[in-house]
Order: structure tokens, then C-alpha cells, then sequence
């Protein structure tokens, strides 16, 4: 990552399995486009961003609330409600000035996005970058408040957060505008993967009317952030960013999400629709560990080498 031109192609390739921790927010700034692969232009680009940032602060967010439109009263309002609620069991998103950090980030990206706004789901997917960013300037000691530190430094975390997360939202912005159609299309792919993939499984589930978008809507809109513990979503993002121009947050993720129902396959099939409802809603993976993540790339990838090109089942 110290090249003068960083070869993007081949980062993608080394970081696909997994990224050594020490080396992951950097990686994840390159492969999200928000540095430059040119090393030369890494700081000034950090402290134009950064500075860019400081002035949507100013515009945006730091005004008197009678000079807000309604509408963006409207957006503020559900962020605040929504932010308590982002991690509850994680004491790092319990501090006070977290929650103003993502606040502002969730506001500030919003307002910038009128096509979009705000769409619940958009917190969980700051999560990871807030996780990754604030904890290597922790030392990974969570035990440690954000508090500690200094002004500077959690400007820039925090600012490196908003710019990550708006490149990730970059791909998949018809996710979030009104009737969510590239989720709606995703639930549809799902759905027709596992008819082609496991019949027997769709079938029981058909015949238990139970309909995929009760389950999976979720899990794309989130991408399974709210199913998966946050030190293991960090794992499958390294494999998500190196997918290249976001496929990873949508093709690939098809198949995570595939093979996630898969795992579980012989279990759902002897459940009734109560029972797979609770079951596909509250996955049991909160004892799993990165050999679980690893096994599920696995098989994700299996599926994909498999149904990748055969695009007609998945239209």
C-alpha cells in the first residue's frame, strides 16, 4: 500500500480473504475510492475531504433549528430517535458523543441526498466504519471512551466516516429512494437463487407462505449487520470492498445471504411457519467466530461460481 501507484486490481485480490488488522483502514479507504491510489496524493485528499466536511458542518448542521425545512426537521428527528437504537449492546455506540458523531454523519449525508434522505437502515451501515475507525485509534481497547480523544482526531475519524460511508451508499442509492426497488430486485434474486439452488427448501417455505421479503428484506437493506456480530461483519466486508465498482454489496451479497438459508437448510426444513419466521428473523450466529465467516465466503462463493453466469435465473 506504500507503491507510488497502488495497483487496485491486486489489492482487491490480496484483501478478498481477509485483511490483516493493522492494515484494514487503510485498505478499506483504497478500496472504497476515498484515497487515491496515488500516494502523493493520499494527504492532500485527506485534508481537502476532511476540510470539505468541516464546512457541511457549519451549512448544515450547526444552524439554528427555525432554519430548517420541514422536511429536514423530519430527517433529524427519526436520527435522533433512530441513533440510541444503532448497537444498543455495544457501549462504544452508547457514548454521548458517538451518538452526536452519528447524528451529524447520518444528517449532513442525508441533506446532500434529497433523492434519498434518510431511509432506517443507513445507521446500521455507518456501524462498520465507526467500529474499524475509532477503534484502531483506540488501541482495539474498547474499554476506552471516544472521549479520550483529543478534538482533532475525532474530527477526523469521525469525517472519514461520513466520506467511507457515502462511497459505500454511492452503488446502491436505489436501495433507499422511494419503494426501495434495488432491495425489492435483491429479495427477488434471493428467492429464485434458493428455487434453483434447493428446491425442497423453497418449496416448504412456499408451502408454509412464507414469503422471503418477510426475512430478507431485511438482511439486504442492512446487510446482515443486524445478523451478524460487528467484529465478523468487519471480516465480510474485506471480501465485500474487494469486489470492485460495489457488485460485492449486491451481486455477492446475494450469495452470502444464500448461503447463510443454506447453512441452516436441514433445520428449516422441519420447522413450521411460526417457527421459521422467529428462526430466519433471530439467526444464532452471535457464538460464531471468523472460521464461520470464512465457511460462509466459502460457500458464497461456491454459489456464485456455480449461478454467476447463468444471470437468467436471477432476472
Amino acid at each position: 500500500m506504500e507503491a507510488r501507484n497502488l495497483d487496485l486490481e491486486l489489492l482487491r485480490k490480496l484483501c478478498w480473504k481477509g485483511i490483516p488488522p493493522f492494515l484494514r483502514t487503510r485498505a478499506w479507504k483504497l478500496l472504497l475510492g476515498y484515497l487515491p491510489s496515488n500516494l502523493e496524493r493520499r494527504v492532500p485528499t485527506l485534508k481537502k475531504r476532511r476540510g470539505e466536511y468541516r464546512g457541511f458542518i457549519d451549512i448544515f448542521y450547526n444552524i439554528d433549528p427555525s432554519q430548517r425545512t420541514e422536511q429536514e426537521q423530519k430527517i433529524y428527528t427519526q436520527i435522533v430517535a433512530d441513533v440510541p437504537r444503532t448497537n444498543p449492546e455495544m457501549p462504544l455506540f452508547q457514548e454521548k458523543c458517538m451518538q452526536q458523531c452519528l447524528t451529524r454523519v447520518l444528517y449532513i449525508w442525508s441533506i446532500r441526498h434529497p433523492a434519498t434522505g434518510y431511509v432506517q437502515g443507513i445507521n446500521d451501515l455507518a456501524t462498520p466504519f465507526i467500529y474499524l475507525f475509532f477503534g484502531d485509534a483506540l488501541g482495539r481497547d474498547f474499554s476506552k471512551k471516544c472521549a479520550d480523544l483529543d478534538d482533532k482526531e475525532f474530527f477526523n475519524i469521525e469525517a472519514d466516516t461520513f466520506w467511507c460511508l457515502s462511497k459505500l451508499l454511492e452503488g446502491i442509492q436505489d436501495h433507499y429512494i422511494f419503494a426501495q426497488p434495488g432491495l425489492q430486485r435483491m429479495v427477488f434474486k434471493l428467492k429464485e437463487l434458493i428455487h434453483r439452488h434447493d428446491e425442497p427448501l423453497h418449496d416448504h417455505l412456499q408451502n408454509n407462505n412464507l414469503m422471503f421479503i418477510q426475512f430478507a428484506f431485511r438482511w439486504m437493506n442492512c446487510l446482515l449487520l443486524r445478523e451478524i456480530p460487528l467484529h465478523l461483519i468487519i471480516r465480510l466486508w474485506d471480501t465485500y470492498l474487494s469486489s470492485g465498482d460495489q457488485p460485492g454489496l449486491t451481486g455477492f451479497h446475494i450469495y452470502t445471504c444464500a448461503a447463510l438459508i443454506e447453512k441452516y437448510s436441514s433445520k428449516l426444513l422441519k420447522l413450521d411457519f411460526q417457527e421459521l419466521v422467529i428462526f430466519l428473523q433471530h439467526i444464532p450466529t452471535h457464538q460464531w467466530n471468523v472460521q464461520d465467516i470464512e465457511s460462509l465466503v466459502s460457500q458464497a462463493y461456491i454459489l456464485q461460481s456455480l449461478y454467476h453466469d447463468a444471470q437468467s435465473h436471477l432476472r
